[in-house]
C-alpha cells in the first residue's frame, strides 16, 4: 500500500520556477553586496597614505589635435621634474604618472578615471576647457584636487572645490591684445570675428572678444563661424573679406589656427591679425610659416621676465630643447607642478599628511594649495577660494618670423600689470 506524500512535499514546476528565480535573486543580491563591500575596501581614498614618494597624475594631450599643446606641456613637467630632483632633499618625494589624455572627452575622462583609481593625490590637466567640463566633474565627486595647465575657458573653477588652475582665464588677458591693436592703428572701424562654434575654449572666448570690441565701439561687421575639424576655409573667408575688414580676430585651436592665418594671407587679407590663446605655441610656425609673422597675442608668460625661478625654468629648458625661449604652455605646465610640489613639501612639514587616509590626504592638500603663495615662472602667484589663480602680471608678444619662414618667436611688445586678474 502507497501513501501520497504531504501536500507540503509536491512541488509543481511552476514552484520551481518561482523558487529558482528567488534562489537567483538571492545570489545577485548576495553578489552585488559583496561587490559593494569589495569596492569600499578596494579604493584608495579609504586607504592609510602610504609611505614614500606620493604620486601625482597627469593627463595630457598625446595624440589628437591637441598634441601640439600636448607636446609643449610634456616639456614643462618634464623640466619641472628635474627642477624639483635639483631643489634638495624633499620633505616628501613626489613621483609623477602621465597618462594621454588625447584630444577628446572619453580618453581625457578614461585618464582621470585610471589615474584616480592608481591612487593618485591630485592631478594636473586635461589639456582641453572642453575636456575639463566633462572630466573635471569626476575628481570632484571623489575629492581630488585638479590644477589645470592650460584651460581658460570661463567656469572652470566653479565645477567645484577640488577644481583649479594656472592659466588665467580669457576674461583677463585676452582684451590686451586688441588694445595694442588698436594702439597700433587706432583708425580701425571695422572687424572680423573667427571662431569654432564646437569648442568650449573657442566659444567662451571669442563671446570676450566681441564684448571688449562692443566697449570700444567696435561691433563685428561679421562673425564667421568654424568647425574643430576645418582646414579649408575659403568660403567663410572671401564672404568676410568682401566685407573690407581692418581687423580680424581668431578663437580657434592651433592647427584650424594656423591653416585660417595663412590663407588669410593667400587671399589678400593684409591688415591686423589678433589671436587667442589657441594658438600660444610654436608649433603654429610650420602650419602658417612666413604669413604667421606679425599676428598679435595676449601672453600669461613671458621669457624676458628677468626673475631667479624664470632664468631656472629657461636653463633647465635650454638643456633640454637647446637655445630657444620656452613657450607659455610649457611654462604653465611647470607651474601646474611647481605649486603642488611645493604644497605637498608644506603639508609634509605640517604633518597633514601623517596618519591620514588618502582622501583625507587630498582635501588637506587642496586647503594647503589654496592658501599658498607661489613664486613661479609666471610671476607671483596664487588662488581665490574657488581656485582661481591671481596674477597681476600679463603680455602682448607679436609672432616675428625668420627669414626662412620656418620658425619664429613670440616677441614681448608690452607687459601689463593687473591689480586684480579676477573680473
Amino acid at each position: 500500500m502507497t501513501t501520497a506524500p504531504p501536500p507540503s512535499t509536491v512541488i509543481s514546476p511552476s514552484d520551481l520556477r518561482r523558487r529558482g528565480a528567488l534562489r537567483l535573486a538571492a545570489l545577485l543580491a548576495a553578489g552585488i553586496g559583496a561587490l559593494a563591500w569589495l569596492g569600499r575596501n578596494t579604493d584608495p581614498a579609504a586607504k592609510p597614505l602610504a609611505a614614500g614618494p606620493i604620486s601625482l597624475g597627469a593627463a595630457i594631450a598625446f595624440t589628437g589635435n591637441a598634441n601640439l599643446y600636448g607636446q609643449d606641456q610634456r616639456m614643462g613637467l618634464a623640466v619641472a621634474e628635474r627642477w624639483a630632483q635639483q631643489s634638495g632633499t624633499p620633505a616628501r618625494p613626489v613621483r609623477l604618472q602621465l597618462e594621454d589624455g588625447a584630444s577628446d572627452e572619453p580618453s581625457a575622462i578614461a585618464a582621470f578615471n585610471l589615474l584616480i583609481r592608481q591612487g593618485v593625490i591630485a592631478l594636473i590637466g586635461p589639456t582641453l576647457s572642453q575636456q575639463a567640463f566633462a572630466a573635471d566633474p569626476i575628481a570632484q565627486r571623489q575629492g581630488v584636487p585638479v590644477v589645470a595647465p592650460s584651460n581658460t575657458a570661463k567656469g572652470i573653477p566653479e565645477i567645484g572645490h577640488f577644481i583649479s588652475r594656472v592659466s588665467a582665464q580669457s576674461s583677463v588677458i585676452a582684451p590686451l591684445s586688441l588694445d595694442e591693436a588698436l594702439r597700433r592703428d587706432p583708425a580701425i572701424k571695422r572687424v572680423a570675428v573667427f571662431y569654432a562654434q564646437d569648442d568650449a575654449y573657442s566659444t567662451a572666448e571669442t563671446a570676450i572678444f566681441q564684448k571688449a570690441l562692443a566697449a570700444r565701439g567696435l561691433p563685428p561687421v561679421t562673425v564667421q563661424r568654424t568647425q574643430l575639424a576645418d582646414n579649408d576655409f575659403q568660403t567663410p573667408i572671401t564672404s568676410a573679406l568682401q566685407l573690407k575688414p581692418q581687423l580680424v580676430v581668431l578663437s580657434v585651436q592651433a592647427v584650424a589656427g594656423g591653416n585660417l592665418i595663412r590663407q588669410l594671407r593667400e587671399l589678400g587679407y593684409r591688415g591686423q591679425i589678433v589671436v587667442g590663446n589657441g594658438l600660444n605655441t610654436p608649433n603654429i610656425y610650420p602650419i602658417c610659416q612666413r604669413w604667421c609673422d606679425g599676428i598679435l597675442i595676449a601672453q600669461a608668460y613671458s621669457p624676458e621676465l628677468n626673475t631667479p625661478i624664470n632664468r631656472r625654468f629657461q636653463q633647465l629648458f635650454r638643456q633640454a630643447h637647446g637655445d630657444r625661449p620656452p613657450p607659455q604652455i610649457t611654462a604653465q605646465a611647470f607651474t601646474a607642478y611647481q605649486v603642488l610640489f611645493e604644497a605637498i613639501q608644506r603639508l609634509q612639514r605640517k604633518g597633514g599628511l601623517s596618519g591620514v587616509t588618502l582622501g583625507q590626504a587630498r582635501a588637506n592638500l587642496m586647503a594647503e594649495l589654496l592658501s599658498g603663495t607661489y613664486d613661479t615662472p609666471l610671476g607671483p602667484i596664487g588662488f581665490s577660494p574657488a581656485g582661481e589663480v591671481l596674477q597681476d602680471r600679463f603680455y602682448v608678444a607679436e609672432v616675428r618670423m625668420d627669414p626662412g619662414g620656418r620658425d619664429g618667436r613670440f616677441a614681448l611688445v608690452r607687459e601689463r600689470r593687473l591689480q586684480e586678474s579676477t573680473p
